[in-house]
């Protein structure tokens, strides 16, 4: 089983750095890691040269835009914090060890990485292999997709796609120098990262039974894709405090979206008036896991399909104006909704609402709605008898009916969420060969092939045995979620993915004689409180924390008990105690028993929790709490999938928050940006073109400054000046102390240039001029925030 714990340095090993030189070389990427230039390396040209054109151009110019930064950022000209939160809403996280130390289990030692004066974020090297998260909106892709996908991760990673517990998919131990060409690879497919991380609306999850589930309302899978679509990039989503999710489920009482869980989420309503059905959603606000879980309050019982993307636009403005942005730990938005109460808020998203301008896009996606039904390729047909006894465990457990008749859902299980990219490439092929031409993660960590008639299953069964994914474990207990934990995650505490590991391979052998009762309970790990693993909802969670034994510190996790995830994440559970982490499966197996036993007629299992309650639970658990002396039982001292001594020294300051970057800076670095484009493009000799683009980057500067003020200035040149002059000249705000009126002069003298008929000399003047008018705008910048 996969497991990507760094081994101990005992004797001679394999360091981070030494890994990470040696995976690049195995691609032929024979340039330097020191000196690589980065728009300049010959992989990178190649990809650019060949996609150029084949992606949708508001992606593309991003890229190219994204690539710029990473060359100025070596050059020390964009400042630590920005970049990161740059690269960071591009989906590129950092990874353990990344500050370029690691613990042994006795003391730090060097990991060795390249130049390590050379940072890409706050305490971050730049040679450190980092996470790539690339969004899959709604878990949906095609063959050719998964087929990149396969390439990417063996060629920039470690031959592992990951998903996640939001249907994404993530790739590790990727430098950070081939993300441009990742990214590049991706678009060419209709694939982004923009905002997979950061403070931003991450990626929108749904049922992945969507249109084929025999309970649901209506299929969500156009609403969803429209929420993506219209928030991605969008003004009003790029000042928010933290992160924002958002969830749709076709139905109220399954567990298949855990719309209570997210920032926002919709589900599906229908509404009868005046002889016509409308649809609608029922929606949700306020609710996330994290180390305090809140359940997402109802905002509305109905909104109109043709309105809910209007609210999502309110919402999002009412949290970026009035959202935490200094607490990081208080910066999501179910903290607002509490403190404000859900009246209160309703009422300031309905003003906000009522005051915004008319977007066609709210509903132009109403009229793309029949390119999200799927269609089957073939006719329905009836089920083979088949005896073989592994088929049928396979069949009862991962196969399901859809409501289109003689067509079924096949749930395919991945073992800690991961697949290797051969599996993924010859999925792809059955992808072709058996479905509709899509498959979907889901927040399981699994995969959903639908549109499989009833005489294709064996066959099915037969191939996905053949790469080794015909494991018969899809949504019971033996399928555990985990997050990626001390493996690669910096705020991992304990070995999430380690103890999954160990947990599966012990249930699994259970399975045969499993009772029917805790067949199907759910068992989710996380590595520390932040709940990636969404322990909360769970029957049985686990989340990573260390106990202090002697002179020794131990792994534990914190044993959570009786979440739900039916009725959308309905109910989260409760704390009982520390568990010594090489405790864990007999604390499962005691917890099983237990039910089993003691159990009433008819009770679930969060029924019987809550009646045996804190107290009981944790009596009958106590003798598991203990930690036997090292001298008795030194297994204890280490965690799962290690070598070394345990040690929590390994815990660095993770990125799932980002950075808090104000709309100013993003558009001062914009600036920047724009200012350097135009030096490249001066060289070329382009000098109109140059000086066009050394104006607009003293605007951007000028429209940054402005949004300090006013979050919706205009888009136009001409605007933004007057307003620049009213706010910033008019109050000798922007007025340099010594050099008084002069720069804020030189935007105004290059408003009223013809840029068509510049020669050589006047362009090199007027880019110089945008360097000190950025430089200006920065300055009054840290001049304003100093004076509150």
């Amino acid at each position: 089983m996969k497991n990507l714990a760094w081994p101990a340095p005992l004797g001679p090993v394999l360091s981070m750095g030494a890994f990470f030189i040696a995976k690049r070389e195995s691609i032929q990427m024979t340039e330097s890691l020191k000196n690589i230039d980065v728009a300049g390396s010959e992989s990178a040209r190649i990809w650019k040269k060949r996609l150029t054109g084949r992606m949708p151009p508001v992606w593309e110019k991003e890229i190219d835009d994204y690539e710029t930064e990473l060359t100025l950022k070596k050059q020390g000209k964009i400042e630590e914090k920005v970049f990161a939160e740059s690269r960071l809403r591009r989906g590129a996280y950092g990874q353990r060890y990344d500050h370029g130390k690691r613990h042994d289990g006795k003391q730090e030692r060097d990991v060795g990485f390249p130049d390590p004066h050379l940072t890409k974020g706050p305490n971050t090297l730049w040679h450190a292999p980092g996470m790539q998260r690339i969004k899959i909106p709604w878990g949906g892709m095609n063959p050719e997709q998964m087929e990149v996908l396969a390439e990417l991760a063996e060629e920039y990673s470690d031959a592992i796609c990951h998903v996640t517990t939001r249907q994404d998919i993530q790739l590790h131990f990727v430098h950070i120098e081939d993300t441009p060409s990742l990214f590049r690879r991706l678009a060419a497919v209709g694939i982004t990262t923009r905002e997979a991380c950061g403070n931003s609306v991450r990626n929108v999850t749904a049922c992945p039974y969507a249109g084929v589930c025999p309970d649901e309302t209506f299929d969500t899978t156009p609403y969803a894709d429209a929420a993506f679509r219209y928030l991605l990039g969008h003004p009003d989503v790029q000042d928010f405090g933290r992160k924002f999710k958002i969830a749709f489920s076709g139905c109220k009482d399954s567990a298949c979206a855990l719309v209570r869980i997210h920032d926002l989420g919709f589900i599906a309503a229908i509404r009868s008036e005046n002889g016509k059905t409308r649809r609608g959603f029922e929606m949700y606000v306020g609710g996330g896991l994290g180390a305090v879980p809140y359940q997402a309050k109802l905002f509305d019982e109905f909104v109109p399909e043709e309105e809910f993307l209007i609210y999502a636009q309110a919402i999002s403005r009412i949290f970026a104006r009035y959202g935490e942005k200094k607490n990081r730990n208080r910066a999501r938005i179910k903290f607002l909704v509490n403190d404000w109460g859900i009246e209160k808020f309703k009422q300031m998203v309905l003003e906000e609402k009522s005051k915004l301008k008319t977007d066609s896009r709210w509903t132009d996606y109403l009229q793309k709605m029949e390119q999200f039904i799927e269609k089957p390729t073939k006719l329905p047909s009836d089920e083979l008898t088949v005896t073989d006894a592994s088929y049928q465990k396979w069949r009862a457990q991962n196969v399901t009916a859809q409501r289109q008749n003689g067509f079924f859902v096949v749930k395919i299980s991945l073992p800690l969420g991961d697949i290797t990219s051969n599996q993924m490439r010859a999925l792809a092929d059955l992808v072709r060969k058996y479905s509709s031409g899509f498959i979907r993660t889901s927040v399981e960590q699994d995969l959903v092939l639908r549109w499989v008639t009833g005489g294709d299953l064996f066959s099915l069964y037969q191939e996905l045995e053949a790469i080794d994914l015909a494991e018969p474990y899809a949504g019971s207990i033996v399928d555990v979620t985990a997050c990626p934990g001390t493996d690669t995650c910096k705020l991992g505490v304990s070995s999430s993915r380690g103890l999954a590991g160990v947990l599966r391979e012990h249930l699994a052998k259970k399975s045969f004689e499993m009772d029917e009762a805790i067949k199907n309970l759910r068992v989710k790990i996380s590595g520390c409180f932040n709940s990636c693993g969404q322990q909360h909802v769970a029957d049985i969670g686990f989340y990573g924390i260390s106990r202090k034994v002697g002179a020794y510190v131990v792994p534990h996790f914190q044993l959570v008990m009786g979440g739900q995830t039916r009725d959308n994440g309905g109910g989260y559970g409760m704390p009982i105690g520390g568990i010594p982490s090489k405790a864990v499966p007999k604390t499962v197996d005691r917890l099983a028993e237990m039910y089993l036993k003691g159990k009433q007629k008819g009770e679930t299992f969060q029924d019987y929790i809550r009646r045996l309650g804190k107290v009981e639970l944790k009596k009958n658990l106590s003798d598991l709490m203990e930690v036997p002396p090292y001298e008795q039982d030194p297994s204890y001292y280490v965690d799962w999938g290690d070598v070394r001594e345990y040690t929590t020294s390994d815990i660095g300051k993770g990125e799932c928050a980002g950075e808090i970057v104000s709309l100013v800076e993003f558009g001062l670095k914009a600036a920047d940006r724009e200012n350097f484009e135009s030096q490249v493009i001066f060289e070329k000799g382009n000098y109109s073109q140059a000086a066009a683009l050394a104006y607009k980057a003293m605007v951007t500067a000028a429209q940054g400054l402005i949004k300090k003020f006013n979050p919706d200035v205009s888009e136009e040149p001409e605007a933004v000046l007057k307003e620049f002059n009213d706010r910033f000249c008019e109050t000798k705000i922007f007025y340099d102390p010594f050099a008084g009126p002069k720069f804020a002069h030189s935007i105004f003298a290059a408003q009223k240039m013809d840029l068509t008929q510049v020669n050589q000399d006047q362009t090199r003047k007027l880019i110089e001029e945008s360097s000190l008018f950025i430089e200006a705008a920065y300055a009054c910048n840290i001049r304003m925030s100093m004076q509150g």
